[in-house]
């Protein structure tokens, strides 16, 4: 009997151990769902999709279709799935599909051809997911980031299977808009890219019409619009501090949509230009990629690099500053490593300290920086948003290296890509 191949035992002794870990991370985050699911209680804002979900079944009434609606109206699936166990159970359905989307994207990272080191993005991937758990498993995003996940890395391979997965993520929550963004600049098949882009969108879009819906399919674009500058926004930190220290501004409770929103000194203004400061931070992304495709750049490398520079600019030019969007991070930088490995170290390494940052501001002292405006919470959602801008920062150093064709930016070795897809340095745009 011929013995393995010692590459073979390796490589399935890597992925028990990393599919020993996704069991671990989820039999410990079930246990802790565990006394509400048996209480039929949800957490966090799964209650919302509960209700959202049942007064759509008791009604026929769906938002985003039949009524206006603060998400894209495909976010309503995930809403809908969960709720196949019915009410009672409805936080078990949540869970469960979590699960399921986090194992494909686990099971993407370790198989892809394209993803050398995508046992040590697993581990990244289900380490982090394990100290967001709060808002990983009660929140949207949770559903969004491993359908990102899985579909940049299927874009060297089956880049218009990955556009119609990231279109269809963008349908769930806007940011995979990034994504999308960066596949069709990358791709050599652009043409093929946008049209599967375009048919998710045209299904989703034609599903609203025929119940007379279209306009209210794109209520979420402004629902944002009125809100002011949130607590927790990166660019609200220099706000939140002149709160505390009895400065000229104040933080009040906006009850409409239960925030906590900065008020006074240049807080209103700042709000007001936020949509401007990201257009152009995303038109500036976009031209430092076009200077790097010119150049000769990686496009697998410049896919996952401008995917986490456009990431990084939804967040720090962001009113909001939700502690889910952290996971939009994850998922691009996840992504990232598996690609190019210890080149990544620093948003990786980065993106754990923002993640413990996160859940020690929320959940564990929330209370007190909602209530009292502790000074020591405040200062570690300070050090969180200032890590978030950094990361943001060494994505758009990267572009720029890759837009100067500096050597050692390009990825260790060549990546296996299939027809049409980002892997290679040159190629056509149809």
């Amino acid at each position: 009997m011929t013995p393995p191949r010692p590459d073979l035992t390796a490589r399935w002794a890597r992925r028990s151990s990393v599919l020993a870990v996704f069991t671990a991370v989820h039999i410990l985050s079930f246990a802790l769902l565990l006394p509400r699911i048996i209480a039929g209680e949800t957490y966090g804002d799964v209650i919302l999709y509960r209700h959202w979900a049942f007064h759509g079944f008791s009604t026929g009434i769906w938002l985003g279709i039949d009524d206006a609606w603060v998400y894209p109206a495909a976010a309503m699936l995930p809403m809908i799935v969960s709720g196949l166990l019915g009410h009672q159970l409805y936080m078990l359905g949540w869970f469960l599909l979590c699960l399921v989307l986090n194992l494909t994207a686990v099971l993407a990272l370790l198989t892809s051809s394209s993803t050398r080191y995508g046992w040590q993005a697993a581990y990244l991937w289900m380490s982090l997911t394990a100290i967001l758990g709060p808002v990983a498993f009660s929140r949207v995003d949770g559903v969004t980031g491993p359908l990102v996940v899985v579909g940049l890395v299927l874009a060297a391979a089956y880049p218009v299977v990955a556009s119609s997965v990231l279109s269809l993520a963008t349908w769930i929550k806007v940011w995979p808009a990034a994504a999308v963004l960066a596949l069709l600049m990358t791709a050599k098949a652009r043409v093929r890219v946008l049209l599967a882009g375009l048919l998710v969108s045209g299904v989703i879009v034609g599903t609203a019409a025929s119940r007379g819906g279209v306009g209210n399919v794109f209520g979420f674009l402004s629902t944002q619009g009125e809100r002011g500058m949130q607590l927790e926004a990166p660019l609200a930190t220099p706000g939140l501090w002149q709160a505390i220290l009895a400065g000229a501004t104040t933080v009040e409770f906006n009850a409409e949509i239960h925030t906590l929103e900065i008020r006074g000194s240049l807080a209103e203004p700042l709000a007001a230009w936020m949509d401007a400061f990201l257009c152009l931070a995303v038109a500036s992304i976009a031209l430092l990629m076009v200077a790097a495709l010119k150049k000769g750049a990686d496009r697998a490398e410049l896919l996952a690099t401008g995917t986490l520079a456009v990431v990084g600019a939804l967040i720090v030019f962001n009113k909001v500053g939700s502690p889910q969007f952290m996971i939009w991070l994850v998922a691009v930088v996840s992504v990232g490593v598996a690609l190019n490995g210890r080149r990544w170290i620093v948003p990786s390494a980065l993106m754990v300290l923002i993640a413990v940052l996160t859940t020690l501001v929320y959940p564990i002292f929330y209370t007190q920086l909602h209530e009292a405006l502790d000074p020591g919470v405040a200062l570690l959602l300070s050090a969180r948003n200032l890590l978030v801008v950094v990361v943001f920062a060494w994505a758009v150093r990267q572009l720029r290296l890759l837009r100067n064709n500096v050597p050692g930016t390009a990825p260790l070795t060549p990546l296996s890509h299939g027809p049409g897809g980002v892997g290679g340095s040159v190629g056509g745009t149809a």
